[in-house]
């Protein structure tokens, strides 16, 4: 098998097989070449292609899928991301989101498009991916939203037990409660400010130009045909396609 276009490498193998579901040591029944299985996720990550279109070299699409969402709903993705992703450096915190278009192939869930992170805005049916990084623009933690709810709306659990510095953000989210909770961490602002503000904050400029990090991370995400148009029809398989992702442009 012409292995030339697997993105796992050897040393990011290492950590990623203690947390894969199915090993020989496990009870119940083993799974198949698991380094095989993530290929496939990645390459239908890669591509944004349908399942029943993954090449034949992975193995048969519909147990691939099955196996997908059973790791997906265990949180298997989770600990992959956790093992491949270094101790963030909490310095600075940056905060931001990027929309995304749903593809009508990730539409028609069951409840409907209000049971997930789907809301219908000028864009159309759109998923917003709000994320929290550290300051070398890695992943720390991200969450789903409706497209149409605003970016503050998700700033409490992201920053929920967390500690750092300084939080850095644009200005949807110069808002007066971020800012009181910052003060009462200690924590430095680094928020641009919206013009009606009375009184604006003096924010550190040389800190602010550094969010082109979290810019970075992404337009590297969204290499990922997958994510950079949802086709993914529960909020619990979209998140799990980021995690996997996010945790290979962490070990880069």
């Amino acid at each position: 098998m012409d292995q030339s276009r697997f993105i796992i490498t050897d040393a990011q193998w290492e950590k990623i097989e203690p947390h894969c579901r199915g090993r020989k040591q496990d009870p119940g029944r083993t799974g198949s070449d698991p380094r095989l299985f993530l290929e496939a996720v990645f390459w239908i990550a890669r591509t944004g292609a349908q399942w029943r279109d993954l090449p034949p070299k992975f193995g048969k699409w519909n147990t691939i899928y099955r196996r997908f969402r059973d790791w997906s709903r265990a949180g298997a993705f989770d600990m992959i991301f956790n093992a491949l992703s270094d101790e963030p450096d909490m310095e600075v915190a940056m905060i931001d989101g990027t929309i995304v278009k749903v593809h009508r192939h990730g539409q028609g869930s069951k409840g409907g498009p209000q049971a997930q992170a789907i809301g219908k805005s000028k864009g159309g049916w759109t998923t917003k991916i709000l994320a929290l990084t550290d300051a070398l623009g890695n992943l720390v933690r991200f969450i789903l939203l409706p497209g149409h709810r605003y970016d503050t709306v998700g700033v409490a659990p992201l920053i929920r037990g967390l500690r750092f510095d300084a939080l850095l953000a644009d200005k949807a989210f110069d808002s007066s409660w971020i800012i009181d909770e910052m003060n009462e961490r200690g924590a430095g602002i680094c928020i641009s400010q919206r013009p009606q503000r009375k009184t604006p904050l003096e924010i550190d400029g040389d800190m602010y130009t550094w969010r082109h990090l979290i810019e970075n991370f992404f337009c590297k995400l969204r290499e990922f045909k997958r994510i950079a148009m949802r086709s993914d029809k529960t909020d619990t398989s979209f998140a799990a396609m980021i995690s996997a992702c996010a945790a290979i442009i962490n070990s880069r």
